[in-house]
């Protein structure tokens, strides 16, 4: 630990505001000064290690996982207003809900959701109005809410509820970003009543949630979504879910769901927007595509390079860009002894960006991942986690963000006069405005 590259606490003292703002340019600053690991001193005195090594990011998260937890600012900060579902357990209590909810996820399971999903989609893209400019990502967060609010809920009378709910889960994510980077003013947001005030949405969202599975079980009904796949898991004794583990659990499927779908979308689309000529090339590909409601997954196998821009763009955007693990026992990897309680963060962003693992890192190039094996790149490249904790709802994500592609690139060509888009790093990786124009294509 001596041995790393060490920032003082002055200087992070001195870059506080820009580090609330956005992060990631002082850590590439660090980075590049430093090499691919360094310390940060803190108030506390709490060792903290950063690091791209990809080395150190797969023992951590695969080799040797389960040395590893995940921090208080998930465990107790962002649990405090999400409750303690799988995003936010850790131990026993997470393993065992893993196991529960996992099977509902399964690809077979997701079949059987798709033309709930592709209906959603569907509708929530008629906002869209041909040669206008339109900030997407206020539409890809509606979209994806709602694609997560049916397939949960096969409903759609609750239109009014889900956007509270939403509501709800925006507001409090700046509060608890604004925790986890201002630790030092915890006095003020309690003195103030701030805390308190977000706490009273939480449990307003909370009852909304409650309400609705109230209906469920009072209706009696079987519809084969999500819902009925939590209400029906069991505990190895037979038993079920309680209520409040119920509500935490689909706090997260809305919270951790719908926001890193939106944003990736809203990422890609600039991307291609940016990129007419691999727009192009993905048009080809779905133009003759045509979706039988009864056969939608069949539609996936024909989709490669729909799937590689997606995959590129979370290359480049990754969705969760930090990942953050404490040392549970001392460990030795790469040299280096990271003692116990050791706060270590995983940067994926500059991980994903690195230059002696991709080449060309800056550009996007969908190609980069057609026709490869993914053992390739699978030790450099982490969109949805990896290990035991690897993110549940991948394949749903994937399902959801291919049929948007086609939907959209069907009917419309798309272009952006934005260089660039500024990003707002907050719990997940998020575009602050994606404007772009969508033109109505004449050659379908």
């Amino acid at each position: 630990m001596q041995k790393l590259p060490k920032v003082p606490q002055w200087r992070v003292i001195l870059n506080a505001q820009r580090i609330l703002k956005n992060p990631l340019s002082f850590h590439k600053e660090i980075f590049e000064e430093s090499g691919d690991i360094f310390t940060v001193s803190t108030p506390t005195g709490a060792p903290v290690v950063f690091t791209k090594n990809p080395n150190i990011v797969r023992h951590i998260l695969q080799k040797n996982h389960s040395n590893y937890k995940k921090s208080s600012l998930q465990t107790e900060d962002l649990a405090n207003y999400i409750g303690h579902g799988l995003l936010t357990s850790e131990g026993a209590h997470w393993l065992v809900h893993r196991r529960m909810i996992q099977p509902a996820f399964h690809k077979k399971k997701l079949e059987d959701l798709l033309n709930t999903m592709l209906h959603a989609i569907k509708a929530e893209l008629l906002q869209i109005q041909e040669n206008k400019t339109l900030d997407v990502y206020p539409l890809m967060g509606d979209l994806a809410f709602q694609v997560v609010a049916k397939s949960l809920f096969s409903r759609t009378d609750i239109r009014a509820s889900m956007a509270k709910l939403q509501h709800i889960t925006e507001v409090n994510q700046q509060m608890v970003i604004r925790e986890m980077r201002q630790p030092y003013l915890q006095w003020w947001f309690s003195l103030s009543g701030m805390k308190k005030k977000h706490l009273g949405f939480a449990q307003e969202g909370r009852e909304i949630l409650n309400t609705i599975i109230e209906e469920r079980i009072s209706s009696k009904r079987e519809e084969n979504d999500l819902l009925d796949m939590l209400l029906n898991a069991k505990y190895e004794d037979g038993t079920s879910m309680s209520r409040q583990q119920l509500i935490d659990e689909v706090l997260i499927l809305f919270t951790a769901g719908h926001e890193t779908t939106a944003n990736t979308l809203s990422f890609t689309l600039f991307l291609l927007a940016k990129h007419p000529e691999i727009q192009e090339k993905l048009y080809r590909e779905i133009k003759d595509i045509t979706i039988d409601e009864d056969q939608i997954a069949a539609v996936f196998k024909e989709l490669p390079y729909v799937k590689a821009c997606i995959e590129e763009a979370m290359r480049l955007y990754p969705p969760v860009y930090v990942i953050d693990r404490v040392a549970i026992e001392d460990d030795e990897v790469e040299g280096h002894i990271f003692k116990k309680d050791t706060l270590v963060l995983l940067s994926i962003y500059e991980l994903h960006r690195a230059e002696n693992f991709w080449k060309n890192p800056d550009e996007f190039n969908p190609d980069r991942f057609l026709n490869t094996d993914k053992k390739e790149y699978a030790a450099y490249y982490y969109p949805f986690g990896a290990g035991p904790r690897m993110c549940v709802g991948n394949n749903f994500a994937m399902f959801e963000m291919m049929l948007v592609l086609v939907e959209i690139f069907k009917k419309y060509k798309v272009s952006s006069r934005l260089e660039a888009v500024d990003i707002n790093p907050l719990i997940s990786l998020k575009p602050k405005k994606v404007p772009l124009h969508f033109q109505q294509r004449i050659d379908n």
